[in-house]
């Protein structure tokens, strides 16, 4: 599966491809990401980055979830990710998360990201409801959001760990988009 759009390309990231690995990785030590984000596993190290990776494949294999390598489409430099998790195919409904690289920062990457998954998950798997949780306060992951066409809907208390930690949580902001809402205008504006 790859998606094109918005000077993007969407692949499956591959656990063997060294390059995917490293970067994959990066993605998960980096400060900010670290700052907002408190995956299952902590990755570390390349053996921890695989088999996150080899994870996300069985998860595509089995059709719960899809991970995209987000590459910009010019020169395939990898920018970040984005994901359709958690897929419910009984009630229509996925759960949609990204991150970008330190390097691309400050060029829409998620948006663009955000838009063309969206898009993929109403039209090829006929979703009805996207949601999108971010942490109190990462106002950027919410002007990204917003700028996506997910409303706020308002927010869950404690239902995420804090920063680098298991034994503290904190609230989340939730969005959602339906797949009648249309796109939105900045979508538009991509082209």
């Amino acid at each position: 599966m790859i998606l094109h759009g918005h000077d993007l390309l969407l692949r499956p990231w591959d656990p063997e491809d060294p390059g995917d690995v490293d970067a994959w990785l990066r993605g998960h030590v980096d400060e900010d990401f670290r700052r907002w984000n408190t995956p299952l596993r902590t990755i570390t190290d390349l053996a921890g980055a695989r088999a996150a990776l080899e994870a996300r494949a069985a998860d595509m294999s089995a059709g719960t979830g899809m991970t995209f390598c987000v590459t910009d489409a010019r020169d395939g430099a990898v920018l970040g990710q984005i994901g359709v998790h958690a897929i419910d195919r009984v009630i229509s409904v996925a759960r949609v998360g990204y991150w970008v690289l330190p390097e691309a920062r400050g060029r829409r990457v998620a948006t663009r990201a955000l838009l063309l998954a969206s898009h993929w998950a109403f039209t090829d798997l006929a979703l009805h409801r996207l949601e999108l949780g971010h942490a109190l306060g990462h106002e950027a992951s919410c002007r990204t959001a917003q700028h996506c066409g997910y409303l706020p809907e308002g927010t869950l208390r404690g239902a995420m760990w804090e920063s680098n930690r298991r034994d503290a949580y904190r609230d989340v902001h939730l969005h959602a988009r339906l797949s009648t809402d249309g796109e939105p205008e900045v979508g538009r504006s991509f082209g």
